[in-house]
């Protein structure tokens, strides 16, 4: 089957059509680029992606590294795919041209990196965790930590991971038990475990910079007396090479459904009582400054999930064209040929339900990235809004994705048949590499209540006012005849969600946290099917304004989409929002006895 790569064509959408790409390119920050020059990156993007990463997504899924002699062997593959990555500049994307980077819009540089995530998600995250991980060094750490590791980071040398679970504490940050005791130089030595470690040990750099959450003792209980530290893997000497080791030891590998490719690691520090780390910044404000790397992690797992999504719905709807089964039911002569499954009612579908989740969650992730570029060079003002949005709207661009995209890949292997549900076609790995989605960075369940037991309330819930004016800016532009149903249903659910949250306070307020959010789950699905509804009532209005003839199938697509999603979809969250208002009780009066 054709190896599927992110479709030009939606993407020029996304960007230009949808988001107004063209009006960031007047600002200073990205005046030295236009169209092409962004064009120009995504087909070396495309190139690279369909030459050194698609080679191997399945070798390294079948082939996992392995844990040998105390260390970790992988595929020669994955180093040349990192080392072309490094070498065409995309670790840098983002990066100022001062520091060698190419200045890239967030929304253009996240379409780039999707092309490598869309093909092989596995070996794409060791890139990924380290431009990550040199963000946070580069916001938070001292000059001294950016001269001895950010350039090493930036330039392929070291990569970098982030070191937050332990075997005891996985979402319970405020239980971590690793250790920081001060010493006179003023170094620290890391004492701990940490697992499921991604990037955690790999043989693609001279060195791997950890940053590790531990405790210093004497600090705040909680997650208020967490700090953060550069552990590197190895120590350097004075003209900044690595050197000794630094006690870090990978004590195993561990086996995963998906994403195979990559490294999940078991780490222990200061088995030898000699491991060195780096306080960054202040100490106690570690979760603080790891949120950054959290964050953009998070709305990164939601893209890469939209880009599984998507790409088991090319390849099935490649299948459903190719295959050929049944007839149509008024047609009872066999001695006909077999039809395509594609038309038949059914399959479409399951094609139609994949297209409008991949491609709303695409629409959304790619949002919250122009929020990351109205943050970075819009005015204060804007900018100020756009950090308050993006910081509410975090918690549903990873999950939505991640639940929604999951269910599309689904669908691709039920359209497959039994061929779906066998290692010989590629949708059965799409399906498992995304199942880890929902889980890492904070599982459904934890972002539903970060969504409703924190982001609505921050700033006097001025974010989710911003959520409410961004899509009345929306509806009240939508003109078009095709588009106005759409526009009045996306309207109807706005006092649903304020009804659903003032009845939410209301319970937090006066019965606490343990009543109040055990229904966060279902908020959250609210919340998220709405914003869903929203990109697709966007998309739909993008759409409309194609007037080129070779555009009109593009947009016919966009449109049933969209019709699909506010027809089939959007009324599926009312059960959400009687059971919201009712405050109903039936998860929390479960028994543990009666299950």
């Amino acid at each position: 089957m054709t190896d599927t790569i992110l479709d030009r064509r939606d993407l020029r959408f996304q960007l230009f059509d949808v988001l107004d790409t063209d009006s960031l390119l007047s600002r200073p920050r990205f005046a030295d680029h236009s169209r092409e020059t962004i064009e120009a990156a995504l087909d070396t993007a495309e190139k690279l992606a369909q030459e050194k990463f698609a080679d191997h997504n399945t070798l390294c899924d079948k082939e996992e590294p392995a844990f040998i002699d105390g260390k970790v062997v992988m595929r020669p593959e994955v180093k040349s795919a990192f080392d072309a990555y490094i070498e065409a500049g995309f670790l840098s994307a983002r990066a100022s041209f001062e520091e060698g980077g190419m200045q890239l819009p967030e929304t253009a540089a996240a379409a780039c990196t999707g092309m490598f995530t869309c093909v092989n998600p596995s070996t794409t995250v060791y890139p990924f965790l380290t431009g990550a991980a040199a963000n946070v060094i580069r916001n938070f750490a001292s000059e001294s930590l950016k001269q001895r590791f950010l350039l090493p980071m930036m330039a392929g040398r070291f990569t970098g991971t982030m070191a937050l679970t332990e075997p005891h504490a996985g979402s319970s940050l405020a239980d971590i038990r690793t250790r920081a005791l001060p010493q006179d130089d003023g170094s620290y030595r890391i004492k701990g475990n940490k697992i499921y470690i991604s990037a955690g040990d790999n043989e693609l750099g001279e060195n791997i910079v950890h940053l590790v959450l531990a405790k210093i003792p004497g600090g705040p209980d909680g997650v208020k007396g967490i700090s953060l530290f550069v552990v590197p893997k190895y120590r350097l000497n004075e003209q900044g090479e690595p050197a000794e080791h630094n006690d870090v030891i990978l004590a195993g590998l561990i086996h995963k459904m998906g994403y195979r490719g990559a490294t999940s690691t078991a780490l222990t520090f200061g088995d030898n009582d000699d491991c060195h780390g780096y306080l960054v910044g202040e100490p106690h404000q570690g979760l603080r400054y790891m949120f950054q790397m959290m964050n953009e992690a998070r709305v990164a797992v939601g893209y890469g999930a939209a880009l599984l999504g998507y790409r088991g719905y090319q390849f099935s709807l490649e299948y459903a064209r190719d295959r050929t089964q049944g007839r149509h039911a008024e047609n009872a002569d066999f001695s006909q040929p077999m039809v395509p499954i594609i038309e038949h009612a059914d399959v479409r579908r399951l094609l139609l339900t994949q297209k409008a989740y991949a491609e709303a969650a695409l629409a959304m992730c790619f949002y919250g990235y122009r929020l990351v570029d109205e943050i970075d060079t819009g005015e204060e003002s804007d900018a100020r809004e756009a950090e308050l949005l993006l910081d509410l709207l975090t918690p549903v661009i990873k999950t939505w994705p991640s639940e929604f995209g999951l269910k599309a890949n689904d669908m691709a292997i039920q359209i497959f048949g039994g061929a779906g549900y066998t290692r010989e076609y590629p949708v059965e790995q799409v399906w498992r590499d995304n199942r880890l989605n929902p889980i890492h960075e904070g599982t459904t369940g934890i972002h539903g209540l970060d969504l409703l037991g924190r982001k609505v309330w921050q700033a006097k819930s001025r974010g989710l006012q911003l959520l409410a004016e961004r899509i009345m800016r929306d509806v009240n532009a939508t003109t078009d005849s095709r588009c106005v149903s759409f526009a009045k249903a996306l309207q109807a659910m706005l006092p649903k969600i304020q009804a659903t949250t003032e009845v939410a306070g209301k319970l937090l307020a006066e019965q606490g946290p343990t009543v109040g959010l055990s229904n966060a789950n279902a908020y959250l699905q609210l919340v998220g099917h709405v914003v869903a509804a929203w990109m697709w009532l966007r998309q739909a209005n993008a759409a409309v304004a194609l007037t080129a003839a070779e555009d009109q199938d593009f947009a016919s697509g966009k449109l049933q989409a969209a019709r699909y999603f506010f027809q089939w979809e959007l009324p599926r969250v009312e059960v959400d929002v009687q059971r919201l208002l009712e405050g109903d009780r039936t998860f929390l009066e479960m028994e543990d006895r009666w299950f």
